[in-house]
Parts: C-alpha cells; sequence; structure tokens
C-alpha cells in the first residue's frame, strides 16, 4: 500500500537529546536507547471516516517519536497497519451503498492528504490487511499448531471460527495492567464479544472469523475461509516488517485494552517473548465532553478545517500544544490561540537579525526529550519569538536556524 510523500526535514544544529517515553505497562518513564534502527510500529485507522482530530493528534505525537529519535542519528523503521477490511467499514459500506473496497480507498485517500498537510513524515512499510493477509494467515496456522487456538461453531458460518485459548497464554494483561473486571467492563464496546456462547473465557479474542454469507472472505491452507479478527493483524505484520521486540508499540490509549494487550498476547501464543520494549499511549481528544468518535459522530474533521481555511501548520500547532497523554476538549479558542501563536511565530521569523537561538534549540530538545514535553518546547519558542520582537538581535542567522529546528523537530514549516 502506498503510504503518502515524506517532508523534507531540514539539518539541525548540535547534538540531539536521548528519548525518555512513558511506557503504560510499567508506568514509568523509560529511555528509548535502540542500535543504529529504532523500530517504531503505529496502528493505523480503519478507513470508513475522515480523520478527525483525536486521529491526528495520535499521530503527530509518534511523528514526534520519530523525530526525536532521527534527531539523536537513529535510522527509523517505522511500520503503520491499515485496517481495510473489518466490521465498521462493511457496515458503513452498507449503509451508504458503496462497495467496501471503494469506500476504503476514498477514505484512505483523504487519510494521506491530512498526513501529508500536517507533515507527518510517512511509514516505510504501510500495510493494509488485505494486502498483509498471506502473512496474518501464516500467524493463525502458527497458532494453531502452538494448541493455544480452538473452535468455536457458528451456524451462521461455513465453517468455525478460531478463538485464542488466553489461559494458555503468558503474561496475560502485562500491557494494561488492569483487572479483569475492568477489562470485561469495556471490552464489548471496544469490539469484543464477552458474550459468545461457547467461549472458553469471556476474554478470549477472535483469531479467524469464518466466512458468512455476503461476507468478504479469504481461503488459505490449514485454516477455514474467512477473515482476521481484529488484534492478529498488528502482531502478524509487526513480526513480519520489523520483527520483535519493538522499541516502540504507539496508538491512542483507546488501544490499551483490548488490542494491546491481545496483539502482545497473540505474539506470546506462539511463543515470542518480549513484544515492545515500550507501550506508549497517546490521549483522547474529546468534543462538548465526549470522546471524539466515528460511532459517537462528535467529530472536528482535519479535513473540513483545511477546507475551511485553516493553515494545516495552526492544526499542528494546536495539537502540539497538549501534552500527548493528556485527554482534552477540543474548543475553538483552542485553534485560535494556534493561529496567532503561528502568527507571532512567523512575524518573528522574518526579521533581518534575531537573538541567538542556542537556549531555545536546546530547550525544545530537552522538552520533547522528556516523554515528548511539546507544550514546554512551544513556551521556548514563545519567549524567544516575543524577545525577537519586542528587543530584537543581532545574529543574522538566527531566524533561519529557528525554522529549520522547528521544521525538523516540531514538524512546524514556517
Amino acid at each position: 500500500m502506498i503510504s503518502w510523500p515524506p517532508p523534507f526535514l531540514p539539518a539541525v544544529p548540535g547534538e540531539g537529546t536521548p528519548l525518555q517515553l512513558h511506557d503504560t505497562s510499567s508506568g514509568e518513564l523509560r529511555s528509548i536507547a535502540p542500535g543504529p534502527a529504532a523500530r517504531l510500529y503505529v496502528c493505523g485507522i480503519t478507513p470508513y471516516d475522515a480523520t478527525h482530530l483525536g486521529h491526528a493528534a495520535t499521530y503527530v505525537a509518534f511523528d514526534l517519536v520519530g523525530r526525536v529519535l532521527r534527531d539523536n542519528g537513529h535510522d527509523v523503521h517505522f511500520t503503520q497497519n491499515v485496517t481495510d477490511i473489518d466490521d465498521p467499514l462493511l457496515e458503513r459500506a452498507e449503509r451508504d451503498g458503496i462497495e467496501w473496497r471503494d469506500l476504503a480507498a476514498k477514505e484512505g485517500d483523504l487519510f494521506r492528504e491530512d498526513m501529508t498537510a500536517l507533515q507527518v513524515v510517512p511509514p516505510q512499510n504501510y500495510v493494509g490487511v488485505v494486502e498483509a493477509m498471506p502473512t496474518i494467515a501464516d500467524l493463525v496456522r502458527r497458532t494453531i499448531e502452538s494448541g493455544t487456538a480452538y473452535e468455536l461453531a457458528n451456524d451462521d458460518a461455513e465453517g468455525p471460527d478460531l478463538y485464542v485459548d488466553l489461559s494458555k497464554v503468558p503474561g496475560f494483561g502485562q500491557v494494561s495492567g488492569w483487572s479483569r473486571d475492568e477489562m470485561l467492563a469495556v471490552f464489548a464496546e471496544r469490539g469484543g464479544d464477552p458474550d459468545r456462547v461457547g467461549k472458553r473465557d469471556a476474554l478470549d479474542p477472535l483469531l479467524w472469523r469464518a466466512a458468512r454469507e455476503g461476507e468478504p472472505s479469504w481461503e488459505f491452507d490449514g485454516i477455514p475461509a474467512g477473515r482476521p479478527g481484529w488484534h492478529v493483524e498488528c502482531t502478524a505484520i509487526a513480526l513480519d516488517r520489523l520483527g520483535l521486540p519493538i522499541d516502540v508499540n504507539g496508538g491512542g490509549s483507546d488501544l490499551i485494552f483490548p488490542h494491546h494487550e491481545m496483539t502482545v498476547a497473540q505474539a506470546s501464543a506462539i511463543g515470542v517473548g518480549e513484544y515492545a520494549r515500550v507501550h506508549a499511549h497517546a490521549g483522547m481528544v474529546g468534543l462538548d465532553g465526549h470522546k471524539m468518535s466515528k460511532s459517537r459522530g462528535n467529530l472536528v474533521l482535519v479535513s473540513r478545517l483545511r477546507a475551511d481555511g485553516v493553515d494545516p501548520m495552526a492544526i499542528r500547532l494546536l495539537l502540539l500544544a497538549q501534552h500527548y497523554r493528556t485527554d482534552w476538549d477540543y474548543t475553538p479558542e483552542l485553534l485560535e490561540a494556534a493561529q496567532a501563536r503561528l502568527e507571532q511565530w512567523r512575524e518573528a521569523l522574518s526579521v533581518n537579525a534575531a537573538p541567538s537561538t542556542d537556549e531555545v534549540v536546546a530547550a525544545i530538545r530537552a522538552g520533547l526529550s522528556n516523554d515528548l514535553d511539546a507544550p514546554f518546547a512551544l513556551s521556548a519558542v514563545d519567549d524567544w519569538a516575543v524577545r525577537t520582537l519586542t528587543e530584537g538581535g543581532d545574529d543574522p542567522s538566527a531566524p533561519g536556524v529557528l525554522a529549520r529546528v522547528l521544521d525538523a523537530l516540531l514538524g512546524v514549516r514556517i
């Protein structure tokens, strides 16, 4: 699958500061210390609707991860999936009277346009579930061979569904640290089927869904005709394209359970040890007191803002102004503040000479390396801009240097 054009990343003077990220599984800050290549996996979209600010906030956050790692001299191997076959996609396609492949292609194109506009560096491996089906099927076969999968008959299907027996999986619960009651409280609303009759345990995840009449399905030796459950796709793609352990496994905080818990469990089911050195999660973006979601329909769409004439760099600054792990509500006032900040930065960077950028560049690096504290970095740039506009400076190279730093490290192109 084709991703989107990569932005040019200017060179930044000086040396980077090693990155520390909050690890969900331990609750601690952990240093990201890969070898020459850093392996980053970020869960992608299900393309049945347009990109909203919640999506954008997550992808901008992990874009910062890649930018900081590159600033530290690492070659970033970045992989992202696209869930281009799943129940929500099929349901939306049926509702709108459109072929599901066409819907996925249409919304996928819009997502690429939004990511391009927001200066998000694309993954080298941008992998749709449909194109990865042989890889996923191979992992399903390996799970069956491991003895951790079981069959569950369904009168509506052409064959049995396959589930993972979590009682045979070591370390289940290590990502979230949640209690069983906490897991059960959200499992159904996040794609699980705890009430499915015949399951050995309510939390056992669907590994492979047997073919139903009128649904797309695929046939592979050793497994029933059908399609994968949600979680196994990321396990298979990460294992195939990056190898395990990943340095950073990322996504929104709504993926902590069940999705990331289950992706790790399904790797454990075939004997894989450590899945990721750090599991990092971005907070949720809300509107009027509720998390933005396609099902609820309370969305602020990136494409709509762009169509209304909002500068994509103002949208990016809006997102960077909130710490990535914080849940927050969008308001028009926050966007207005981001637009004002962008205007002030542009004015400050348009002068012929300005104060030295040594301190502000160091502050940007320090903020981003400390669990992606972008608000701290933005505040440092604000201070420099105010000094420039009120006091002036005598360094003619300063505006150009800082413009390149903002572009390379924050992804804000002035």
